[in-house]
């Protein structure tokens, strides 16, 4: 272990709040976290930070690395979330500050007015800020309506307070600014469940300063953990070996593997398509299965097994089926679907029990 590592055989808390570490242990770090990061203020956001690589494992690092993601988030707020009236009025100023720049020269000869063109609310042409603001508008209706939605029995996504409209606000503007990045994938609904977990962790985290740039931290944070899951969300790719019915397909094998028996009652016996209940277990990674608490935990080990985030989900998939075997063999297809939608309250740990006994390779 190099000189200032995190030390073995200690907790999350031991190490992560000691002056003494320089350098994080990623590889210890992702062992701990499995087993469950604390709830205390402060350590979760920090260990997500960590594991979604949005923060280096050189500590020394951290306020240069923070400074330059904050500073560049602020950055495409003002690029991407400027409305077309002011982009037309920047435009119009920098042509008035040429054409003085002109008559200062004193050439002596009559300026041509230059006019902006295409850029007025009536234009149909592509490059138009206008054409593309009235075009991504559906877009940004459908994010209103669907962060409206998320959690909506908690106050701090859902209250009437001034801090839960911020926290409504900084979600959307998070989910504007990927989808006008990403144009391939833009915005598909249930990304702003995939979202919320990460804006909540950092937005409550004890020291002010850092909560005060949640917003920009989970953006990353965001890009980074729907790198490993973006093929789910790209509707070309449904039918590709990368896309969601692979997905779905693979957590069909891996459950034939490892309880045939199941497998069978389920697609063979009652014709239960996984696609009817497994698209939401994966596209949304398990956000609303679980109470809000319990996601937390469920995610620590999601973001810390060193398998990744994709090959944990599918293992937690299959034990949440065999957790409630005797339930589905008993069942015909209406039971079964049922349970499966609307899954029972189960204990989390024990969940992650069962799905650790699943290691080994993905089938393909």
């Amino acid at each position: 272990m190099a000189d200032g590592a995190t030390p073995r055989g200690k907790s999350v808390p031991d190490w992560l709040n000691s002056p003494i570490w320089k350098v994080v242990d990623l590889a210890e770090l992702r062992r701990l976290a499995c087993q469950g990061v604390p709830d205390a203020a402060g350590l979760r956001p920090v260990v997500w930070k960590l594991l979604l690589g949005y923060l280096p494992t050189d500590r020394a690092l951290w306020p240069y690395e923070l400074e330059k993601k904050r500073s560049q988030y602020s950055a495409f707020k003002d690029e991407l979330l400027v409305n077309p009236s002011e982009v037309t009025r920047r435009m119009e100023e920098m042509t008035v500050s040429k054409r003085e720049k002109h008559d200062a020269e004193g050439t002596g000869v009559l300026p041509r007015a230059e006019i902006v063109r295409d850029e007025h609310p009536l234009s149909l042409g592509k490059t138009s800020v206008w054409n593309q603001y009235f075009q991504e508008s559906e877009i940004i209706e459908q994010i209103d309506r669907d962060v409206k939605r998320t959690h909506p029995e908690m106050q701090f996504f859902n209250g009437n307070t001034s801090d839960s409209l911020s926290n409504h606000e900084s979600l959307k503007r998070i989910l504007t600014i990927f989808a006008k990045l990403n144009p391939g994938i833009r915005y598909v609904q249930g990304m702003n469940e995939v979202l919320a977990p990460l804006f909540y962790v950092f937005k409550n985290d004890s020291d002010v300063n850092h909560a005060a740039s949640a917003e920009a931290d989970a953006f990353f944070c965001f890009v980074e953990l729907l790198s490993g899951f973006r093929d789910n969300f790209c509707k070309q790719l449904d039918n590709s070996v990368v896309g969601i019915r692979s997905t779905i397909t693979r957590l069909s094998q891996l459950l034939k593997r490892h309880d045939e028996e199941l497998w069978r009652h389920l697609e063979v016996v009652t014709k239960v398509n996984p696609q009817f209940y497994a698209f939401r277990w994966i596209t949304l990674l398990l956000t609303q299965e679980f109470k809000f608490s319990d996601c937390l935990h469920l995610w620590d080990t999601l973001l810390g097994d060193p398998e990744g985030p994709q090959a944990t989900l599918l293992r937690i998939c299959c034990a949440m089926l065999i957790l409630v075997r005797r339930r589905l063999l008993a069942g015909d297809f209406t039971a079964n679907l049922k349970l499966l939608q609307s899954y029972p309250p189960t204990n989390i740990d024990h969940l992650l029990h069962i799905a650790n006994k699943l290691r080994g390779p993905l089938p393909y």
